[in-house]
């Protein structure tokens, strides 16, 4: 591989990177918050290659001309996959295979005097199990999640929350009571709506907390822009 092909897979990467980060392609690896750096690094990647074609171009014929083996050609492997596969958001398999991730935050913001409540899954599960919903009770909540159900059956409503990237993400989870759909699929995307309930239980796979929320009404909704939801480590 010489050098003017070194720059070509460079620029190919960098176009490709800055694709990412242009869409919302980029959300299936990392968190919102490193979109800015992923875009510098794109633009740093493009500015390499267009250098080192400059330099080839001004440099005398025949000088350090070397030959890498073929096995470099590898190399290119990892920009075809990150081009041509892109993979979907972690869904039940993985919730299941992990125990719930609920963590006690470091505080409870404020929340609406009046309406209903919109909350991400740890933000309920968090105030239902470490503020013991004091400031849930008597409020109607929406919450929107996709389903898991265990080997029983149960249903659970599961966000994924990433610190970093798409390989730290693990899952919160809350099961769900009252008037439940009959017939849930995995990996659907549901907004229930529904209340506060002191009733919990723990995960099966690392006795974790899991609050459970009554379920007053249920609908299938499109999957969300960002499939995770981002947490402070």
């Amino acid at each position: 591989m010489n050098r003017q092909a070194q720059a070509a897979l460079l620029f190919l990467l960098g176009a490709t990177v800055l694709h990412a980060g242009l869409t919302d392609l980029y959300l299936r690896y990392v968190k919102a918050g490193l979109r800015p750096l992923l875009l510098l690094s794109g633009a740093v990647l493009i500015a390499t290659a267009l250098a080192t074609v400059w330099y080839e171009r001004r440099r005398a014929p025949g000088d350090g001309h070397h030959h890498e083996p073929r096995i470099s050609w590898l190399l290119t492997l990892p920009l075809f996959a990150l081009i041509l596969v892109a993979p979907p958001a972690l869904g039940s398999y993985s919730a299941n295979h992990a125990g719930t991730a609920l963590q006690k935050p470091f505080g409870f913001p404020d929340l609406p005097a009046t309406g209903t409540l919109r909350l991400g899954v740890a933000d309920y599960a968090g105030r239902a199990v470490y503020d013991r919903g004091r400031s849930l009770r008597g409020r109607t909540v929406r919450v929107t999640g996709f389903v898991a159900l265990d080997r029983a059956g149960e249903p659970y409503l599961v966000r994924m929350g990433l610190n970093c990237c798409a390989a730290d993400a693990q899952p919160v989870k809350i099961a769900l009571t009252g008037r439940v759909p009959p017939v849930l699929q995995p990996d659907t995307w549901l907004e229930v709506t529904g209340s506060y309930t002191s009733r919990r239980m723990k995960d099966p796979v690392n006795d974790g907390p899991i609050p459970y929320l009554h379920v007053t009404g249920a609908r299938p909704v499109p999957a969300p822009r960002d499939p995770y939801e981002t947490w402070n480590s």
